[in-house]
């Protein structure tokens, strides 16, 4: 055949175009990698939420509900809950200290974190220095409930009761230096009033005998106790919060009912170990805000009888923390409140 009349051969690829093909196919190769590489710690394995109370508490409660959409706001890293109860938190906040601080492994723990320093001066970390904060998830306040056939009818009553008859007045707790009593000791100082505490060994048989009318007054979990108050088995007096609790409308708060600068809540923060890269921090933060400002997130939160708590500035949580170390270090030492 005539050189003329071969068909055309087909136009093979420029250098330049190979060049192209090659470094596409790199990229698509190292994709995955840097997919992963992106994760938090080490990506192939899933960041741990260790929770310093038992399953089914309010601590284990929000870890369970976050935990699915923190996955997602992570890009799809696998998250999990752990828990490691005991020692009033300090188990769990053990374990985090010595954990490696890549951000893979997070405490989230209770209100008994700022009460803790305080209350038991040989920790086996040292609080100001073991742990970053990453955000504060919810806040919970507590109420005063009583027993139905109790006199007082109001906080006023109560402290005129107190005044009358120092020592005399009783209110239950679930053990020396717990939430419940150290609510009450708050309220003795900005009441100017002197109580009888009763502690018992747990929330439960404490709250069973203000039911029953063995002690008449409870600092009770707004959460817990709700469906109580429900069934007309306690009687709210004033919930612990600045403002009201929706789900508790018509009852005051401690300030409204005339108690001075009385605030009371129950909250969880979310803490890394100390040394955890700043971008890891600000990336978990970020991830954390996603997470509690989804509507479903913030519904099953309020079914809780708890808010979402504010994490913005990013220093927000921290400062609360702090805060919160101080009023309740104050109460402990002034009010001489030693654990069993």
């Amino acid at each position: 055949m005539h050189p003329a009349s071969r068909p055309p051969r087909a136009a093979g690829p420029s250098a330049l175009s190979r060049r192209r093909l090659l470094a596409g196919a790199s990229a698509a190769l190292a994709a995955p990698w840097a997919a992963a590489s992106d994760g938090i710690g080490d990506s192939g394995k899933p960041v741990t939420l260790v929770v310093s109370y038992p399953a089914g508490g309010g601590a284990d409660l929000i870890a369970r509900i976050i935990a699915p959409r923190l996955s997602a706001a992570l890009g799809g890293q696998g998250v999990v809950v752990e828990n490691r109860p005991g020692a009033s938190g300090q188990l769990a906040a053990g374990y985090v200290a010595r954990a490696v601080p890549d951000g893979a492994t997070l405490l989230v723990d209770a209100s008994s974190y700022a009460v803790n320093p305080t209350l038991f001066p040989r920790l086996p970390y040292d609080i100001a220095k073991a742990f970053t904060p990453v955000a504060v998830l919810v806040q919970t306040p507590n109420v005063l409930v009583c027993t139905p056939g109790f006199e007082a009818k109001t906080v006023a009553d109560v402290v005129r009761l107190a005044k009358a008859r120092p020592g005399v007045v009783a209110y239950a707790s679930s053990g020396n230096g717990s939430a419940q009593h150290l609510a009450g000791a708050l309220f003795e100082q900005r009441a100017g009033i002197d109580m009888l505490h009763v502690p018992y060994r747990g929330g439960g048989p404490a709250l069973n005998d203000v039911m029953a009318g063995q002690v008449p007054l409870f600092f009770a979990n707004l959460a817990s106790s709700f469906g109580h108050i429900q069934s007309g088995r306690l009687r709210p007096l004033a919930v612990t919060s600045r403002r009201r609790a929706p789900v508790l409308a018509a009852v005051p708060t401690m300030i409204e009912a005339g108690v001075p600068d009385y605030e009371v809540l129950e909250w969880n923060p979310l803490l890394a170990p100390a040394g955890v890269p700043a971008a890891t921090r600000a990336r978990l933060q970020a991830a954390v805000r996603q997470v509690l400002a989804e509507p479903a997130i913030v519904a099953r939160v309020q079914g809780l009888s708890s808010q979402i708590f504010d994490n913005t500035p990013p220093d927000a949580a921290e400062k609360f923390i702090l805060a919160q170390q101080a009023q309740w270090g104050r109460v402990i030492r002034e009010r001489r409140i030693t654990v069993d």
